[in-house]
């Protein structure tokens, strides 16, 4: 089965230094319908101004991944990292036990554009643990490109989930497809521009969940960049 989530459902709004999006139920925005898939807890798609962002505030529990589609974004935490995430990087933070961080756009001209995913853990109390890694567009153009892993493959980043996360970029009229294993779920998130699944067109900020689904056949309308999610 698939279930189609349009861009323009979801949850979030403007607040002048923050255009917000959420594909579930995040802080003032609450949808029964809509509070998380399989694993997946939280798809954030943000625009934070310049100069702006997002104080020192805790989390716990959880593993939150990050993604620059465009501009920069400067971390710190109470475990001592500070850096600049930038356009193509992801960031991986566990949670676990207790951690406190900062997400600030550090450009005095240009907005940061990203997304934030939480992952629920496989079992609480994790040691607090952070990292951050390019992965270069060479590696995405026509094919699924692994950026979070259970296990690290492929030089990815781990996650304390049996959770894969990759990207992939696709040329106007190219194809590609994904194979589920047995018992597997996918959500698909396309970031730019337009692809076709079966009878359904996503467009940026769609997301599509496929449940008891072996396999995943999607073209690309135009330049359309893609994250897709295999879950258990």
């Amino acid at each position: 089965m698939l279930a189609v989530r349009k861009a323009d459902e979801r949850g979030g709004g403007d607040y002048g230094w923050l255009n917000t999006r959420h594909t579930f139920s995040f802080a003032e925005y609450a949808d029964p319908r809509h509070m998380g898939f399989r694993a997946l807890r939280v798809i954030n798609e943000d625009r934070i101004a310049a100069l702006q962002g997002f104080g020192m505030h805790p989390h716990r529990d959880m593993e939150i991944v990050t993604y620059v589609l465009s501009g920069e974004l400067e971390h710190r935490d109470s475990l001592g990292h500070q850096g600049i995430l930038r356009a193509g990087e992801v960031q991986r933070m566990t949670a676990g036990t207790g951690i406190s961080h900062s997400e600030r756009n550090p450009s005095a001209t240009n907005p940061v554009h990203l997304y934030q995913i939480w992952l629920l853990p496989d079992r609480r109390g994790y040691e607090p643990s952070y990292e951050q890694r390019s992965f270069p567009a060479s590696g995405r153009l026509g094919r699924w490109q692994t950026v979070v892993s259970p296990d690290g493959r492929d030089d990815s980043l781990v996650v304390q989930q049996d959770v894969s996360i990759y990207l992939a970029e696709l040329a106007r009229e190219g194809t590609l497809s994904y194979d589920f294993p047995p018992g597997r779920y996918g959500w698909l998130q396309v970031l730019a521009g337009t692809a076709r699944i079966g009878v359904d067109t996503l467009t940026a900020g769609d997301g599509l969940a496929s449940s008891d689904e072996t396999r995943l056949m999607l073209e690309a309308q135009d330049f359309t960049e893609l994250m897709l999610f295999d879950l258990p």
